[in-house]
């Protein structure tokens, strides 16, 4: 009896399926593009997004002028999002706004074009051009409408995004001292700690940069070696100053005292 209901069960669900794509072929071959809007509008608000979006696109051509054509193209761009095909949301949202800057979805297709490319923000260790996009879209929104709800929102995403670049950064700097690259890796973390003053990396940033003097300085020509570990003294006094406490503080010491040592043999050889 139990296997009977499952089949019965089984075939009612094949035959509303069926019925459903049946009556889904039916309005995407109609001649009637307000019934296709209709049918596309209830997909939509059944989060049927698909099937909202192809018809969606059938009709936008043929309703372009008309009372619904703003609504066709908005929601044709939110279906798109909602599949999470980016690149197209950020596309049509942008191009709403564009062509309907007067329109009560005006504001939040512009955050939607931003937050879609906030979407396309790929990982920290790849390139960060859509990452650098979607932070200009959401400055560009922030100053369209600086009174808006979403402005704590879009400040949010901007923070995030903010984040991943500067770990992008920071990871680009110490893969220098990673590859014993030891004088570009100094100019590297130099320039990021300047750029990103308050990062969440910049004390490792300064520990790094010191430990990379240090060793340069060890690895130079004897000509070179006072001058070199003279500059990673300074960067550690500066990194101690910075960071009394700092989890590095020990491994820092013990380096520094070697350069101390170092500049002792140097200056009594020089003698």
């Amino acid at each position: 009896m139990r296997k009977s209901r499952a089949l019965l069960w089984v075939i009612l669900s094949t035959v509303v399926a069926l019925s459903g794509c049946t009556d889904f072929y039916k309005i995407q071959r109609s001649n009637d593009w307000k019934s296709q809007y209709e049918a596309a509008m209830a997909y939509y608000n059944e989060g049927t997004y698909n099937k909202a979006s192809i018809l969606f696109e059938i009709i936008r051509p043929l309703a372009r002028g008309s009372r619904e054509a703003e609504q066709i193209e908005f929601f044709y761009a939110y279906s798109n999002y909602y599949q999470k095909q980016y690149i197209l949301s950020s596309h049509y949202f942008k191009t709403f706004y564009d062509n309907y800057r007067r329109s009560q979805y005006a504001e939040e297709a512009l955050f939607m074009h931003a937050k879609s490319l906030y979407e396309q923000s790929p990982n920290a260790n790849l390139d960060q051009t859509p990452t650098q996009e979607a932070i200009q879209a959401l400055q560009l929104y922030l100053n369209r409408f600086p009174l808006s709800e979403r402005r704590a929102a879009a400040v949010d995403l901007i923070n995030e995004l903010q984040q991943k670049l500067e770990a992008k950064a920071f990871n680009n700097a110490k893969q220098y001292y990673t590859l014993e690259r030891y004088e570009s890796a100094v100019i590297a973390l130099d320039n990021f700690a300047k750029d990103y003053p308050d990062s969440q990396f910049r004390e490792e940033a300064t520990y790094l940069r010191f430990v990379a003097q240090y060793e340069f300085a060890e690895k130079s020509v004897n000509t070179k070696q006072l001058e070199r570990y003279s500059e990673a003294v300074k960067l550690y006094l500066d990194f101690i100053d910075r960071y009394p406490a700092s989890g590095y503080g020990r491994r820092a010491e013990n380096q520094y005292d070697n350069c101390l040592d170092a500049l002792e043999d140097l200056r009594q050889d020089n003698s």
